[in-house]
């Protein structure tokens, strides 16, 4: 029991520091956000930081997971090619994502629900820097967030390839990628949280994380258009 325990806790800490890690990147453009219009020089160090930056924390994401998987995996996750039925399945998953989104904001525009605190924040800040940040949502962050939501977190805690560790990995996944979206215990933590049981059920589904941060990938492009 000690040594489980030990071995949960390690693995908890490696979770969250990659969650910083993670956090700090982004944090980066946040902040050549801030000086965009007042000192775009300064804004424009920030960028290139953010980028150097990006490049070693993908290496590393890459190095680890793959790490990960060649140690052990249960799951049998690895690059299945894509073929027109798969696309056509990762099709599914996204017009899941979508009805989960036209229900949401009918839910909004109906006033049964509020607006998304942080959604006129990340508005703001894309008007500020906006290629910049765009290109972050629809790019960086999916593969970022697949490596640490799915990837590592499956691997971390839920690496048994049984039911009970499917489902409760999924619930559990979900949750913990809309609290991290919110900062808070809400309604619309269980909007993100519902975006994130597709994403796990798609990871399950497909066991190759690609399909995963190509899903995202549709998702924010579309949130964006």
């Amino acid at each position: 029991m000690t040594a489980y325990l030990k071995r949960q806790t390690m693995r908890i800490i490696a979770f969250i520091m990659l969650l910083i890690i993670y956090l700090i990147n982004s944090g980066q453009l946040t902040t050549a956000t801030e000086y965009a219009k007042k000192n775009p020089a300064i804004a424009t160090k920030y960028i290139g930081i953010m980028l150097m930056t990006m490049a070693v924390i993908l290496a590393l994401f890459a190095w680890l997971y793959r790490r990960q998987l060649q140690r052990g995996n249960p799951h049998h996750f690895k690059k299945r090619p894509f073929t027109i039925k798969s696309i056509l399945q990762l099709f599914a998953f996204f017009i899941g994502m979508l009805a989960v989104q036209v229900l949401w904001s009918q839910l909004i525009v109906h006033h049964i629900l509020p607006m998304p605190t942080n959604q006129s924040e990340v508005d703001s800040q894309a008007l500020q820097l906006p290629f910049w940040n765009n290109f972050y949502s629809i790019v960086a962050a999916p593969v970022f967030e697949e490596f640490i939501f799915r990837g590592f977190f499956f691997n971390f805690f839920f690496a048994k390839n049984n039911r009970r560790n499917i489902v409760l990995g999924i619930l559990i996944s979900g949750f913990i990628f809309g609290f991290l979206h919110t900062f808070s215990f809400s309604v619309t933590t269980l909007f993100y949280s519902g975006l994130g049981w597709i994403l796990a059920s798609c990871y399950l589904y497909f066991k190759d994380i690609r399909y995963d941060m190509a899903l995202h990938f549709m998702n924010n492009l579309w949130s964006i258009l």
